[in-house]
C-alpha cells in the first residue's frame, strides 16, 4: 500500500470509530450529504504526557512519529501556561487536504507532586506495539490500533484525584492515546443553505445536537470555531478493592471550525491555517466532566 493511501486509510478507521462514540458527529456527515454537500475534516486533536510512558516516547513526539512518517511536518508551537500544556500542529507537505493534527502534551512536572506521582505510577507499564518498527511499513489497522490507551487500566481514586487539578490528565488517564477530536471544515462543505459557521450551527442545534453556546472568534476573523458539547461514554477503571469496574466520563466532541484570508508573505490573501491559543484554552474545557 502506498504510504498516501496508508495514511487515507489509517484516518478512515480512525474517523468510523470515532463517530460510533460521537454520534454527533455522524448525524453532521449525514445532514451534509443529505444536502449535496461533502464532509471535510479540518483537524484532528490527540493528548498526550509530557513523560516517558513505559516504552512509548514522552510528549508530542509518541503521537507525531506516526504522522510524519506517513508525509506531515510540524509546524507552529502554542503555549497553554494556565494549563500547564504546550501544542504543536502539522500539516501535510503535499495535499493541503488531508486535516491538519493538533497534538498538545501536559508538563506533567509542573503538576502538584501527588498529581505527578498518579500519572507517572499510572503510565509507568505501557508498551509501545510501534517500537522498533518500520511505520510507513505498518498496516492501517495496526497504525490505527495505536491510538488507544497504551497504559494499564487506571485507578478510579487516581483519575477522580487527578481531576481536581487537572481535568485534561483525568481525560488522559483514561483515554491515551485516542483521538480526542475531529473537526469539520466549515469551508469546505459546500452546503448552500449553511454558507457560514453560524448557519451550520443553528442547523445542527435545531436537529437536536447539543451545541456549544458560544462561538470562539469574531465573525469574519481568521479563525472561528464552535463545537457539540462532549459525548459521555462508561470507561474501564479499577476499584480501590481491586475489581475492575466502570466510570461515566466525557470522552470527546466534534468541533466545526471556519477560516479566513491573512495577507500572505507576498501580500496576497491566503486562508490562515494556523490556530489561536486563547480559542483552544476555551476548546480545551469541552471535555470536563460535567
Amino acid at each position: 500500500m502506498s504510504t498516501p493511501d496508508l495514511l487515507h486509510r489509517m484516518l478512515d478507521i480512525l474517523w468510523e470509530q470515532y463517530k460510533k462514540r460521537v454520534s454527533y458527529a455522524a448525524t453532521y456527515q449525514r445532514m451534509v450529504e443529505e444536502r449535496g454537500g461533502k464532509l471535510q475534516n479540518d483537524h484532528i486533536a490527540f493528548r498526550t504526557f509530557n513523560y516517558k510512558a513505559g516504552a512509548q516516547p514522552p510528549g508530542v513526539e509518541g503521537i507525531a512519529r506516526v504522522f510524519t512518517a506517513l508525509g506531515y511536518r510540524q509546524k507552529d508551537q502554542y503555549l497553554f501556561p494556565d494549563k500547564k500544556l504546550t501544542a504543536w500542529h502539522y500539516e501535510h507537505q503535499t495535499d493541503p487536504s488531508n486535516p491538519k493534527i493538533f497534538i498538545s502534551q501536559l508538563e506533567v512536572d509542573e503538576l502538584p507532586p501527588a498529581t505527578t506521582s498518579f500519572i507517572k505510577k499510572a503510565v509507568a507499564n505501557a508498551p509501545d506495539p510501534l517500537a522498533g518498527k518500520k511505520i510507513a511499513d505498518q498496516s492501517a489497522e495496526t497504525l490505527a490500533g495505536f491510538f488507544a490507551r497504551p497504559w494499564p487500566v487506571p485507578k478510579r481514586s487516581d483519575v477522580q484525584a487527578v481531576d481536581k487539578d487537572s481535568q485534561y490528565a483525568a481525560w488522559t488517564l483514561l483515554h491515551g492515546n485516542a483521538v480526542n477530536h475531529f473537526t469539520a471544515y466549515i469551508n469546505e462543505q459546500n452546503v448552500k443553505e449553511w454558507p457560514d459557521l453560524e448557519a451550520t450551527v443553528n442547523a445542527l442545534r435545531a436537529a437536536g445536537l447539543p451545541m456549544k453556546d458560544e462561538f470562539e472568534g469574531e465573525k469574519g476573523s481568521k479563525l472561528r470555531q464552535s463545537s457539540t458539547k462532549a459525548a459521555m461514554m462508561d470507561c474501564d477503571v479499577i476499584g480501590d478493592d481491586g475489581k475492575p469496574g466502570k466510570i461515566n466520563w466525557s470522552y470527546a466532541y466534534y468541533e466545526l471550525a471556519e477560516r479566513n484570508d491573512v495577507p500572505g508573505p507576498d501580500g496576497k490573501p491566503v486562508r490562515f491555517q494556523g490556530f489561536l491559543g486563547a480559542q483552544a484554552t476555551n476548546l480545551f474545557e469541552m471535555t470536563r466532566r460535567s
